[in-house]
């Protein structure tokens, strides 16, 4: 008795044609999708296996003549090799313990390919969000245009039974062109087929579907809900799970958006610590301070500092679990690092009676003795001019265009230092 559990799992009969076995396996697989119907992965396995089998001609054919028995064994080599194995068990059904209609686990002695059914690229989207954003948590809204499957003709383009192979290119979707370069000398040229553009197949336009034209789908727009969890990170990626574009014959890919966190004009962030520059006055430094700094969720935190305690320029400062919330963790934070700059008075700021009693409150000075002899001499400072040599004459700025020169000289001459 011939074998027909593989017609019986799409529901259609043994004479069905390919467009009737793609429809029944479009509405089939959108009932038992896993994403809608968790509890039948199985029953989805099936489906896509059977269909896997009858929509190719030769392995419906050997299925026909031979079974399920003559598909397990013609992976052997019996009818066709283990490629054929490997594209009947392999794919969405590699790794598991068991593949459907009780053929046992998909490895092992076979030698298969194991190619899996194709699925289609991700899609990347950046979203920009600032640093409160990452701190503090947030919800957006994306919307999102994509393709789905056509509703009204399943994917099919046209009428069920309609879609005819290619003539052009026999179904391969490419045509392949041969020029000649010359005796004993050929150039093979692949290219998209015009006739069917790619696909393979061809639709009559009156049997095209009136919905998608015949293209197999629709765009449409899509709103998504992002949920930003506090302490994700820049470049951090958000997926979601097959919500690419639809087409068919493919798997859906996802949809995926990566976080890009704007620069911010107070705070900076490594990991889990956030810094800070705050500049001081000499008078701060010495004798003690009070400031605020507003925390990313709107805070005030009063930062104080004891006088006497003296701050020196470029010191850094802890404040301790007031740095960003860990991730899927955020009752742990790190810490806030606080830089100081200390700014110091300008030029003749105070009198001389009011510089010596500054020198009374300061630490002494260092004892200096002024040395003896004829060798000894005074000198004055005053302010670098980074521009001027250390002899005062001014640099000149060598080019490597100057060996162009005339007579062995850039422009006829070539400066020199004076020595003296």
């Amino acid at each position: 008795m011939a074998d027909t559990k593989l017609y019986e799992v799409l529901g259609v009969s043994k004479t069905a044609s390919d467009g009737e076995i793609k429809k029944a396996y479009y509405k089939l697989a959108k009932e038992f999708h896993p994403d809608k119907n968790p509890e039948a992965g199985e029953k989805f396995k099936e489906i896509s296996f059977a269909y896997e089998v009858l929509s190719n001609a030769e392995k419906r054919e050997t299925y026909d003549r031979f079974g399920l028995q003559g598909l397990k064994e013609g992976a052997g080599g019996g009818f066709g090799g283990a490629d054929l194995f490997g594209d009947l068990f392999g794919g969405i059904f590699g790794g598991m313990g068991g593949g459907p209609f009780g053929f046992g686990g998909m490895g092992g002695g076979m030698g298969g390919s194991r190619r899996g059914r194709r699925r289609g690229e991700d899609t990347y989207h950046p979203l920009r969000v600032s640093l409160e954003d990452l701190y503090n948590g947030k919800t957006s809204k994306l919307q999102l245009s994509k393709t789905v499957i056509c509703t009204k003709c399943s994917g099919l383009g046209g009428k069920a039974g309609a879609t005819v192979r290619c003539r052009v290119c026999n179904g391969r979707g490419v045509k392949v062109t041969l020029r000649q370069l010359g005796p004993g000398m050929v150039q093979q040229m692949q290219s998209v087929c015009p006739e069917c553009h790619g696909e393979g197949e061809s639709i009559n336009d009156k049997d095209k579907c009136k919905e998608c034209k015949g293209k197999k789908v629709n765009s449409e727009t899509k709103i998504l809900e992002v949920h930003v969890d506090k302490g994700m990170k820049d470049g951090q990626k958000i997926p979601f799970r097959g919500e690419g574009d639809q087409l068919p014959d493919l798997e859906p890919g996802d949809v995926i958006i990566v976080l890009q966190q704007k620069d911010h004009d107070v705070f900076s962030r490594e990991g889990d610590n956030i810094y800070l520059q705050h500049k001081i006055s000499l008078t701060e430094a010495l004798c003690g301070f009070e400031f605020t700094v507003k925390q990313l969720d709107g805070r005030e935190l009063v930062v104080k500092h004891p006088a006497g305690t003296v701050i020196e320029p470029g010191a850094l400062k802890v404040v301790k679990g007031e740095g960003f919330p860990h991730y899927r963790n955020p009752f742990e934070k790190g810490d806030l690092f606080i830089k100081f700059e200390v700014e110091f008075p300008p030029q003749n700021f105070a009198n001389a009676q009011q510089l010596k009693k500054l020198e009374k409150l300061l630490p002494a000075r260092p004892a200096f003795e002024m040395p003896e002899g004829e060798h000894v001499e005074e000198v004055s400072l005053s302010e670098y001019d980074n521009s001027r040599g250390s002899n005062g004459s001014r640099r000149e700025v060598y080019h490597d265009d100057d060996d162009e020169d005339d007579d062995g000289m850039p422009g006829g001459q070539r400066v020199q230092c004076a020595h003296q």
